[in-house]
């Protein structure tokens, strides 16, 4: 039998799940997301000559913000008091374009896997925006959960990806 959706109620309507009576854990996710671009953008963005300025270093902080918005920008997110956000962007000269791997961290009653998403998304984002004035054909792909520890449900791992990486 499929686990039951936990933001619906009885009735089929929307509601925010109540973690009241659940344990305090500390809970990780990683996220990741990719910006495929022309190489020219891409070697642009880390000579650091964009003209909007430091593409990498906005993109990590506009993602560790958005990291801490999320239960304003998910309605049925609960806030967290988050203990650690990392945005990490690095080239891959293959797609070409840059990685963005968001972790979150929570010890709390709930998992901290929307807030790596919406940090490796806006994060993503933000190198778009930065970029955009050269490279409007830039591709954002690939947001997804790789890894979550901690909590009830258990951890997770995505079958394609290595621990630590």
């Amino acid at each position: 039998m499929a686990p039951a959706l936990t933001h619906l109620g009885a009735q089929g309507e929307a509601n925010m799940v109540d973690v009241g009576d659940k344990a305090e854990t500390t809970r990780t996710a990683i996220a990741e997301g990719f910006v495929t671009m022309l190489p020219e953008t891409l070697a642009m963005i880390l000579a650091g000559d964009a003209k909007k300025g430091d593409v990498l270093g906005t993109a990590r902080i506009a993602g560790i913000m958005a990291a801490k918005k999320t239960h304003e920008l998910i309605p049925l997110c609960h806030p967290l008091l988050l203990t650690k956000v990392s945005v990490d962007i690095e080239p891959d000269h293959s797609l070409p374009g840059l990685k963005v791997t968001a972790l979150a961290r929570v010890t709390g009653k709930t998992g901290v896997e929307m807030e790596a998403l919406t940090a490796a998304s806006v994060a993503c984002l933000t190198i778009y925006d930065m970029a955009k004035a050269v490279d409007r054909a830039m591709v954002i792909s690939g947001i997804r959960l790789v890894e979550k520890t901690g909590g009830k449900s258990g951890d997770y791992r995505s079958p394609d990806h290595k621990a630590g990486a």
